[in-house]
C-alpha cells in the first residue's frame, strides 16, 4: 500500500455543514451501514436526531450503546478530505450518480476526486483477472478505447490485470476508478501512478475516509459501487470464483446488463466468462456489442430530480411480543426480509424497526439480496 498525497491541482472545497457533520458521525457510528442509515435518517427526520436515538433503539436490540463516532474524529476526516483535494457527494446531492442511488445498499457519502461531469455520461464497468492473460488484457483495453470513443465512461477497480488495462485504455477519454481503501492510500503499490492519473484525468471514488487499509471485506462493498454506477458489467477474463463474478452478480440483482468475453475452455480464466454467457450474459467480441446493449438506455432517461430530505416514516414501534415473534425467526442462515414479514404476520414498518434495533445491537448481519442473519 502506497500513500498518496494532496491533489497538484485546484482543491474542491469541501463545504460541511453542521448537519453534514452529523450525517458523516451517524454513518461512522458502529454497527450503522447503509441500509440501517437510511432507515434511520427516514425514522427520524435528520441524522442529528438519530444520533441521538442511537442508544435507545440500541437497548431494545438487546445489546450496549453502539459507539457514536466522535465530533472531533469526523472534523479531522473532513479536513483531511479537503487537503487530498477530494470532496463528498451524500446521496441527497444533485450529483450524486442516479444509477448507483437506485441501490439498496447505496454508498450514503462518496468521497471523489477529479472531474465530476464524468458522472453525467454513460457508464460500463469492465473487471476481470488479476492475472490475466497478456492476450487478454490487450483486448480489454481495445475494448476500453472503443467505449470512450463512442462516448462511454469506463469504470473499473484500478486492481492488476484487467482493471489496470481497462483504465490505460480508457484514460485518454474518461474513466472512474473505485477503490476499497482511502482515496490517499494507493493499492496495488504498482499502481501508484496510474491512480494519481485516474484522479487527475479522471475520477477517483471511494466510500471509505482517508487512512483506510484496502481489508478484504470492503472489496465486495467497493464491487457494488464499481456495478451500481454502471449500465452493464462486462467481465473479460475471470475464473469460476472470483471477484469478477461478484461484481456480475451485483449487476445482475441491480437489473444491468451482464456482458462476457468467451474465451477457450482449456485456459481455466476463462471460466468463469464462459459460465456467464452458458447463464444468458451477452457475449462480447468488440466494443460494438457492448454499445449496442447499453446505448439505448440513456442515462438522462433515468437521470431523476434528486431526492430531497428523508421524510420521517411513520414511527410505528413494535411491541414487545412482535419483537419476540420476528426475533425468534431469525438464526444464523440468512433468510429473506420479505419472509419475515409473512411468517411474523407483523407490519412491514414494525419488522424494520425490530430488525434495525438488532442490527444497531450488534446482533444482526445483512446481506445481497435483502436477506439478514444473527451473527
Amino acid at each position: 500500500m502506497v500513500q498518496m498525497g494532496a491533489c497538484c491541482g485546484c482543491r474542491a472545497v469541501v463545504d460541511m455543514t453542521e448537519a453534514g457533520e452529523a450525517r458523516l458521525r451517524l454513518l461512522r457510528s458502529a454497527n450503522v451501514g447503509p441500509v440501517t442509515y437510511a432507515q434511520l435518517v427516514a425514522r427520524f427526520g435528520s441524522a442529528g436526531a438519530a444520533l441521538a436515538a442511537l442508544p435507545m433503539l440500541a437497548a431494545r436490540g438487546g445489546g450496549r450503546t453502539p459507539q457514536i463516532a466522535d465530533a472531533g474524529a469526523v472534523r479531522r476526516e473532513i479536513a483531511a478530505v479537503e487537503r487530498l483535494g477530494a470532496r463528498y457527494l451524500f446521496l441527497d446531492d444533485p450529483a450524486y450518480p442516479p444509477l448507483l442511488a437506485e441501490l439498496e445498499n447505496a454508498p450514503p457519502a462518496l468521497i471523489v476526486r477529479g472531474n465530476m461531469g464524468l458522472l453525467e455520461r454513460p457508464c460500463v464497468a469492465m473487471v476481470g483477472a488479476r492475472n490475466a492473460s497478456a492476450a487478454a488484457c490487450r483486448f480489454a483495453r481495445q475494448l476500453a478505447i472503443g467505449l470512450v470513443e463512442r462516448g462511454a465512461v469506463v469504470v473499473s477497480g484500478l486492481a492488476r490485470g484487467i482493471d489496470t488495462a481497462a483504465h490505460q485504455g480508457a484514460l485518454a477519454g474518461g474513466t472512474i476508478g473505485v477503490i476499497a481503501s482511502g482515496i490517499d492510500i494507493v493499492f496495488p503499490p504498482e499502481n501508484a501512478t496510474l491512480q494519481a492519473r485516474v484522479g487527475d484525468e479522471g475520477l477517483l471514488v471511494t466510500e471509505q475516509p482517508p487512512g483506510t487499509d484496502p481489508l478484504a471485506r470492503f472489496f465486495p462493498a467497493r464491487n457494488r459501487i464499481i456495478a451500481g454506477l454502471s449500465l452493464g458489467t462486462v467481465v473479460v477474463e475471470a475464473a469460476p470464483r472470483s471477484g469478477s463474478l461478484i461484481t456480475a452478480r451485483l449487476a445482475a440483482e441491480a437489473g444491468r446488463d451482464v456482458m462476457a468475453v468467451p474465451g477457450s475452455p482449456l485456459d481455466p480464466r476463462a471460466q468463469g466468462c464462459n459460465l456467464l454467457i452458458r447463464e444468458g450474459a451477452i457475449l462480447v467480441q468488440s466494443a460494438d456489442d457492448i454499445w449496442e446493449a447499453v446505448r439505448p438506455l440513456d442515462p438522462r432517461a433515468l437521470r431523476a430530480p434528486a431526492p430531497g430530505p428523508f421524510d420521517p416514516a411513520p414511527a410505528e414501534d413494535a411491541s414487545e411480543a412482535d419483537r419476540r415473534r420476528i426475533t425468534s425467526l431469525l438464526g444464523p442462515v440468512a433468510v429473506g426480509v420479505d419472509e419475515l414479514i409473512r411468517q411474523s404476520g407483523c407490519a412491514p414498518a414494525v419488522v424494520q424497526i425490530v430488525l434495525l434495533e438488532c442490527e444497531l445491537a450488534g446482533r444482526l448481519e445483512r446481506h445481497a439480496g435483502a436477506r439478514v442473519s444473527l451473527r
